[in-house]
């Protein structure tokens, strides 16, 4: 995963490229409440392995410059194909032709996990979704180094995947210092059948820990049990489904967090408590 001493090449490898309009809408709404965001001094965000369209960088500047009018995000991409088409979109978003501010404060440039900033600027957060997946269990400590190294002290690196419609999406939240501190799951409530799609888009760290004995195994098959026993509390709407469970769950002694934020369909716990087994 190392980069090429000789080229300066970027680090990493070309990614699918599958993207599309929204499809990071319940990842973008967690970061733009983060106090990270809030408080940085730079507000400067990475949108790292955006894919083949530049539109999920224009997404996430829109709804994070409503916390932060004086945001920046940065796209990069190791395609430079991927890159110069982005720079196509954004030129028409420059001329007014898009529904995004011909202001927005984007830019695209090629790079990968060594996140390459002009003026060896550190961004606040680092965005890399759907970018580890096609990469072995025993390489993501490694990406997550490299990535967290280009932070800012306070900064956070957010690592996930989703489905292809954002319906379904799970994070981790990883310090500055390459250490995890939370995992998110973010579902669409309306239409949810099971809280247990979510195990197939788990970040690579954990998607392989689903098996009886893992912690995350553990998690989700006690969600899945808890969702099923409020199933008497439908007539109330999914939410309040959803937030019986998640009581349940605590009752139970699972330490959920950010109860204000059930209602958007989000469970979030402290990595310890679904960090693979040893």
């Amino acid at each position: 995963m190392g980069p090429d001493s000789a080229t300066g090449a970027p680090v990493g490898r070309i990614t699918r490229g599958t993207t599309g309009t929204n499809r990071l809408r319940r990842v973008d709404r967690w970061i733009a409440r983060h106090p990270v965001l809030r408080r940085a001094a730079d507000p400067l965000v990475v949108d790292l392995g955006y894919g083949a369209s530049g539109v999920t960088v224009l997404e996430l500047e829109r709804r994070l410059r409503r916390t932060r009018p004086d945001v920046e995000v940065q796209g990069l991409e190791i395609d430079p194909d991927r890159v110069a088409r982005a720079r196509q979109q954004l030129a028409v978003v420059r001329a007014g032709g898009t529904a995004f501010a011909p202001d927005a404060r984007v830019s695209y440039a090629r790079g990968g996990f060594e996140v390459p900033l002009p003026g060896g600027r550190r961004p606040a957060i680092v965005r890399a979704f759907n970018v580890l997946r096609q990469y072995d269990e025993g390489d993501v400590a490694d990406a997550w180094a490299r990535m967290c190294a280009r932070l800012q002290p306070d900064g956070i690196l957010v690592e996930g995947t989703c489905d292809e419609i954002g319906r379904v999406a799970t994070w981790i939240e990883v310090g500055a210092d390459a250490v995890p501190r939370t995992l998110t799951i973010s579902l669409r409530l309306t239409g949810l059948d099971s809280p247990a799609v979510a195990a197939q888009r788990l970040p690579k760290a954990l998607i392989h820990r689903n098996v009886p004995g893992e912690p995350v195994h553990a998690l989700l098959a006690g969600l899945e049990a808890e969702w099923t026993r409020a199933v008497s509390t439908t007539a109330f709407g999914p939410v309040h489904r959803w937030r019986t469970a998640l009581e349940a769950m605590a009752v139970s002694g699972w330490p959920v967090r950010s109860r204000s934020r059930w209602r958007l369909g989000e469970l979030t716990v402290p990595w310890a408590a679904v960090a693979p087994a040893a």
